[in-house]
């Protein structure tokens, strides 16, 4: 399941408020307790709590079952048992006992986590009442009816083994995993959420029920359903399924372990192979509800934020570090911050944590500045706007502020940030970045240590006491996403030579999501330019002719917008997250970074440094090298060819060679509107758009002239690789297939649903063989990557596993496909695969992220939704020897590239 590690929680909230109102019209069993900002909390009698959050602005609907229990609550040998019990949750209950294939047949985007003070379970769908009354069924069943046997913990145990594996190849992980540990020494927190290895793989399987049946309970539990949903039938489904659940006569187990007050910097090491240096520098902070824990989270921005904050300033931009950040978990419990360094190979590890902490520590004799204060402060509270945009985000963000001890901590964090002083910020910082509460990898002694305040728990009440919660969000409208509603609302329209296509409608917090692209160059005039498109696209938003780097940052601050720039090739793309009010600025700041960037030097020479950062690291991980072995088997194309796939020496070769005359040659010569679309959707002001877009380009010529560069189908020959990777102690595996198809062919649906039961998800062939019969992989998946304009899909599997399990995966990939290849599917499986198929598209269709950007693809291959409602429709008709014929017809074991990528001398 989703395990998370070094999240940055997007902190969430605001001071007390209660309002009541009449229990009439309530199922029986169901109070209301009150309301806030629009979030209604109800509690049944035995003791569930309830949360509904309506937001009809997007046609989906998320249910987030959050447990109060994590690793937090587990005992000495205990270790891991939330997490296993989040896996055993997905083997099935009573009335459930096909949980992911239930998923998949229904299109539900679903998932678990466990982290330190709770577990989630929550699922994304497109709005559906009936997918919505299965899955509080399922919940509630699985609450207290759940298996949790000994045959599903047999196979599951090797895929939380892998899951484990999957983590030990990831330094960075690990790392924080070992600092923690360093930094508690009796708390919870220092301990892995996975769990220890001898501890879950010695789970006595009693004990692990024991445990369910304690934390498994409703009045230990909070239910949350956000999104589009009938506020009252959803309340009487949730009375059906959970009311005959009796209220438990245990008692919770009483959590009293703090850690003392650090005493002198500690210190971890850890030596691996592969990778480049980090340095982690942790510290000791209050718990999630304090204001303090606000102030923290500034602080960080103030520190760690790019290219803004002082370690950025200090260590990136000297070049003694590639890359730094900062980030914080609110937690129920006295938590942590930590500040992170990534080095690039050659730099001096010594110097980068002197200089780290010399600013990290020296905050009490250069004080945070007015400047720095309001900056991180607007940062802040801004992307807590755009997150409450999003219903999906909202009913799982939740979770995080449950956990903590109060839902209402979700706003009361947000109103401690915005009453914060720049004095407040200062105040913590002085008494948390001291040597004493710091863990590095480290040891001096001192004479006259400085101690931060003790560790204490918050009384959540008192915090609320002063809460004062603001009007809930206005409605907005029910958007149908069909196909056929897209198009009509859909308006279309010319700029010069830029084609705009936009589709006004309702969205939470007045919110627009929108996509342009510019198409240049061809075969001939963009060969030899190799890392030069993605180099000038990452460079544009470092700063123009009249803006610096920190003012376009703190100009989109402003804006309260979130701008993405990504190039390759001849293409480059950016993608903006912003308001209604906001949208003709942006775009006019879009304008100026397109004509007129900067191209500051040392942002340069920064984003080298963090290239080969990145390709050092990549040298020798196992998915990386399947990739690249794969890329280059058979490709036939020369040194310099756009379509020529690189070793990762000429990679670092080209890298090296860029300067910044070329990558300001490379935008004088290509950059300009010969071919040009832009795509929105959301709250759009279409008048003031077009105006801004008139302003910005309506003048903008030039560029080289776009030919799409040719991609046709070359016969590879098959082959198995072999690819070792010492001291990995995960493995990947990756096949392909060319396919001789783009997705306007009439065979398209058919492979896209053989494609989808093979090995598309919980209810896949691959699937419930590799992962839930004979538990060795993780992740096991197979895809298309479809091809829009040119017959040259490629089909592809891949899996992840313990490396000894190698013989074991292959033989089980091997016998499945050729199963389905002579046997074919069944009439059930293809009922279930359209229902859950169809069902994805139409969840798809419902984000305004991906349908600005289908607009705008849509515009430069000249289509419209009615293509996906014509698959909609072919899908939908699909018999089963049209999906068994696709399959026989394209996916021929026998031209298959395999490799395993894996340190295969070691043992499952």
């Amino acid at each position: 399941m989703l395990h998370r590690i070094l999240s940055v929680a997007v902190g969430l909230t605001a001071a007390l408020f209660i309002q009541t109102s009449s229990a009439q019209g309530l199922p029986a069993g169901v109070s209301q307790v009150r309301t806030v900002e629009g979030i209604t909390e109800y509690r049944l009698a035995n003791g569930l709590q309830v949360l509904l959050v309506p937001d009809d602005s997007k046609p989906t609907t998320t249910v987030n079952m959050t447990y109060h229990v994590g690793s937090r609550q587990e005992n000495y040998g205990e270790t891991g048992m939330a997490h296993l019990l989040e896996h055993l949750l997905f083997k099935g209950s009573k009335k459930h006992p096909t949980v992911w294939a239930e998923f998949t047949k229904r299109g539900l985007a679903a998932n678990g986590s466990t982290w330190f003070d709770r577990t989630n379970y929550f699922a994304s769908f497109a709005s559906n009442e009936d997918n919505l009354r299965w899955y509080l069924g399922w919940q509630a069943d699985a609450m207290v009816n759940s298996f949790i046997a000994r045959k599903d913990l047999d196979t599951e145990m090797t895929v939380v083994r892998n899951e484990m594996e999957m983590g030990e190849n990831n330094p960075q992980r690990i790392l924080f995993e070992k600092t923690l540990a360093t930094m508690y020494q009796w708390h919870n927190y220092g301990k892995n959420t996975i769990g220890a290895r001898a501890d879950v793989e010695n789970v006595d399987i009693p004990r692990l029920q024991a445990f369910y049946r304690t934390y498994y309970q409703p009045d230990n539990a909070t239910l949350i359903v956000s999104g589009k949903f009938d506020p009252e039938k959803v309340l009487r489904w949730i009375a059906a399924d959970f009311r005959a659940i009796p209220k438990p006569t245990r008692k919770l187990p009483v959590q009293y372990t703090l850690d003392p007050v650090q005493d002198g910097e500690r210190s971890v090491t850890l030596r691996r192979v592969g990778g480049v240096p980090l340095i982690f520098a942790g510290y000791h902070v209050p718990p999630g509800p304090s204001p303090d824990f606000a102030a923290v989270e500034l602080l960080n921005l103030v520190m760690g934020d790019t290219p803004s904050g002082r370690l950025h300033k200090r260590l990136t931009e000297k070049q003694l570090a590639a890359a730094t950040y900062a980030f914080a978990e609110g937690l129920a419990e006295p938590g942590f911050t930590l500040f992170g360094a990534q080095l690039a190979p050659g730099q001096d590890v010594d110097k980068a944590r002197a200089a780290m902490l010399e600013t990290l520590e020296s905050v009490a004799s250069e004080p945070v500045t007015d400047e720095e204060f309001k900056r991180a402060q607007a940062k802040w509270l801004n992307d807590w706007d755009q997150a409450f945009t999003n219903p999906e985000k909202v009913g799982v963000s939740l979770s995080e502020s449950v956990a903590q001890g109060d839902w209402r901590l979700f706003f009361l964090q947000r109103d401690q940030v915005k009453a914060l002083k720049r004095e407040d910020v200062q105040r913590v910082a002085t008494e948390r970045l001291v040597t004493s509460n710091r863990t590095l990898g480290l040891y001096l002694p001192t004479e006259k240590p400085v101690r931060a305040p003790a560790p204490a728990k918050v009384d959540v009440a008192a915090e609320l006491k002063t809460f004062k919660p603001q009007q809930a969000a206005k409605a907005v409208e029910s958007f149908d996403a069909t196909p056929a509603n897209i198009d009509r609302r859909t308006e279309r329209f010319e700029v010069g030579n830029l084609k705009v296509a936009v589709l006004p409608k309702g969205s939470r917090g007045n919110a627009v999501r929108a996509v342009m692209t510019l198409h240049f160059g061809d075969e001939k005039t963009l060969a030899g330019t190799n890392d030069l498109p993605s180099f000038v696209a990452e460079l544009l938003d470092k700063g123009t002719a009249t803006l610096s780097r920190q003012q376009v940052q703190d100009r989109l601050d402003a804006l309260k917008t979130e701008l993405s720039v990504s190039g390759s090739g001849g293409a480059v793309s950016i993608g903006l997250q912003t308001r209604r009010e906001h949208l003709a600025e942006a775009v006019a700041l879009v304008a100026d970074l397109l004509r007129h960037p900067a191209f500051p030097e040392d942002a340069l020479d920064e984003l080298k440094r963090q290239s080969l950062a990145s390709i050092e690291q990549n040298r020798r991980e196992p998915g990386a090298l399947a990739s690249n072995t794969i890329a280059r088997h058979g490709n036939p194309y020369p040194r310099g060819d756009v379509r020529y796939a690189r070793t990762f020496d000429e990679m670092v070769q080209d890298i090296q060679g860029i300067t910044n005359e070329k990558v300001k040659a490379f935008h004088q010569r290509f950059y300009g509107l010969q071919r040009a679309e832009f795509g929105a959707a959301g709250d759009i002001d279409v008048p003031a758009l077009k105006a801004a877009l008139q302003a910005g380009f309506g003048d903008w010529r030039g560029g080289e002239p776009y030919t799409r560069v040719p991609d046709p189908i070359v016969p590879i020959k098959p082959e198995r690789f072999m690819v070792a990777t010492p001291d990995k102690q995960n493995a990947n595996f990756l096949a392909r297939l060319e396919v001789p198809l783009t997705d306007m062919d009439a065979d398209y649906p058919a492979l896209s649903m053989a494609n989808y039961l093979l090995g598309g998800g919980g209810n896949s062939r691959l699937w419930k063989r590799i992962r839930e019969t004979e538990g060795l992989s993780y992740d096991v998946r197979t895809g298309v990557s479809w091809n829009t304009q040119e017959p040259n899909s490629a089909w592809t599997a891949s899996a992840i596993f313990a490396p000894g399990n190698q013989p074991k995966v292959e033989v089980a990939f091997n016998d499945e496909l050729a199963k389905a290849l002579k046997d074919g599917f069944t009439a059930q499986e293809l009922s279930e695969g359209k229902n859950g198929l169809l069902s994805f598209r139409r969840l798809s269709r419902a984000q305004d992220g991906v349908l600005a950007s289908t607009l705008a693809s849509n515009l430069h291959l000249g289509r419209t939704f009615e293509v996906s409602a014509k698959v909609d429709d072919a899908l939908s008709k699909l018999t089963l020897q049209q999906v068994n014929d696709a399959l026989r017809r394209y996916v021929k074991p026998d031209d298959l590239v395999k490799v395993f990528a894996g340190d295969f001398k070691k043992k499952p």
